[in-house]
C-alpha cells in the first residue's frame, strides 16, 4: 500500500513540474526530469512531422499529456496505431514486445508535451 500511495504522490508532482516546466525544449527530444532505481521520469516535446527516433521501452510506462494531442506510433515493421492524447490526462502504455522498435509521429499541427514516468521494476 505505502508503494501505491507513494507513486500516486510522485505522479502529482510529475505532473506539477511538468506544467511549470511547460516548453523548455525548443525541438524534438528528451529531457530527463528524474530517475532512481524505481523511475525514470522525462519530459518529451514532438513537434509536428519532427518525430523522435526509433526506440523502444524494455518497461512499462505513464504517459501525462502536458500538451494534447495525435500521436501516430510508426513501428518499424510499418505497421502503426494513432492514440488521440487529452491535455491533463494519464495513459498507460505497456512495454514493447522483445524486438520491436517504434518511432513517435506527431501527426497535429502543434506541439505534443508529454511527462513519461518508466516503472523500471515492473514487466
Amino acid at each position: 500500500m505505502y508503494r501505491v500511495a507513494s507513486s500516486v504522490v510522485a505522479f502529482g508532482a510529475v505532473f506539477a513540474v511538468g506544467f511549470a516546466f511547460s516548453q523548455t525544449l525548443t525541438q524534438t527530444g528528451r529531457e530527463t526530469q528524474f530517475e532512481n532505481s524505481e523511475v525514470k521520469v522525462w519530459k518529451s516535446m514532438i513537434f509536428p512531422n519532427a518525430p523522435l527516433p526509433m526506440h523502444r521501452h524494455e518497461h512499462p510506462r505513464v504517459i501525462i499529456a502536458l500538451t494534447g494531442g495525435t500521436m501516430k506510433i510508426l513501428q518499424e515493421s510499418g505497421q502503426s496505431e494513432t492514440h488521440e492524447w487529452k491535455t491533463g490526462n494519464a495513459y498507460w502504455l505497456p512495454t514493447n514486445p522483445p524486438g520491436t522498435h517504434h518511432q513517435d509521429v506527431n501527426v497535429g499541427d502543434q506541439p505534443i508535451e508529454v511527462m513519461v514516468v518508466e516503472l523500471e521494476n515492473a514487466h
